[in-house]
């Protein structure tokens, strides 16, 4: 994420590739802002910049845009309206947005798969089916919309995709697994960073019933809440999540500069 803190004045510096992706703003031979891009495995380049004052963001900004094949992303705080108008200004417009959702891990109403299909909690997949469900589900997802429109929060990564497997209950059904879900607690707030279902099996009912499951999992652990990215674009997900009591909490902004 983009750091920026502006302060008066605008001080003299020279800017300096150190790298080939990694900038400075030096004022006598002090680092004032760095910057730098970084080439995500989908092959999307973002930018970010760290830096005090408003004059060496655009200088920073500026030797970036000007030797970097386009187009180049962002992301930013939409709350951060100095900083969203700083991209804005050196030419990179809104692309999409993404809602930050507080979940409740108390869930009230159904909560049984549909008839057919068996709930396997994290840890006790099987290692080789699962593999193979992540990959058909992503490649469902890239021939539908477009793996770039998944939340920031679903890495991408080249060839096999699952870190690891404890993290994913899936739900089965004749023998096949058919749907995920990813839970993943860094902080103590756990993070749902990816429910999905097989294209085929969808509107039954299957990716509520794997998230309900594990919120109640996290419930009976003493966790009252947990957070999700959705893509604003994404009715169904959005559907999913609201109708279980969750509530947007911050958006980001992705913003991208096309070449001309």
């Amino acid at each position: 994420m983009n750091t920026l803190r502006f302060t008066a004045g605008e001080p003299a510096v020279e800017i300096t590739r150190v790298a080939p992706r990694l900038w400075h703003a030096l004022d006598d031979d002090r680092v004032t802002g760095r910057a730098e891009a970084t080439t995500r495995p989908d092959g999307r380049v973002f930018l970010s910049v760290d830096a005090w004052h408003r004059s060496v963001f655009d200088q920073l900004v500026g030797a970036m845009l000007a030797t970097l094949p386009q187009p180049l992303h962002t992301v930013v705080d939409e709350t951060d309206h100095e900083l969203l108008a700083a991209w804005r200004e050196a030419g990179l417009t809104i692309r999409r947005r993404e809602w930050e959702y507080v979940v409740p891990t108390r869930v009230t109403g159904p909560a049984l798969p549909p008839a057919g299909v068996t709930l396997v909690p994290a840890g006790a997949a099987e290692e080789g089916p699962l593999r193979e469900l992540d990959r058909v589900v992503r490649a469902e997802v890239e021939a539908a919309v477009g793996w770039h429109e998944m939340p920031a929060e679903v890495l991408v990564r080249p060839g096999d995709t699952i870190v690891d497997p404890t993290k994913y209950a899936v739900a089965a059904e004749n023998g096949e697994y058919v749907g995920l879900i990813r839970v993943v607690q860094l902080t103590r707030l756990p993070r749902i960073g990816l429910v999905a279902v097989r294209t085929s099996r969808r509107r039954r009912g299957i990716a509520r019933a794997l998230l309900v499951h594990s919120l109640g999992v996290l419930h009976r652990t003493g966790i009252e809440t947990a957070s999700a990215e959705v893509n604003e674009a994404n009715e169904a997900a959005t559907a999913l999540f609201e109708g279980l009591g969750a509530r947007r909490s911050n958006s980001t902004l992705e913003l991208v500069r096309h070449g001309r």
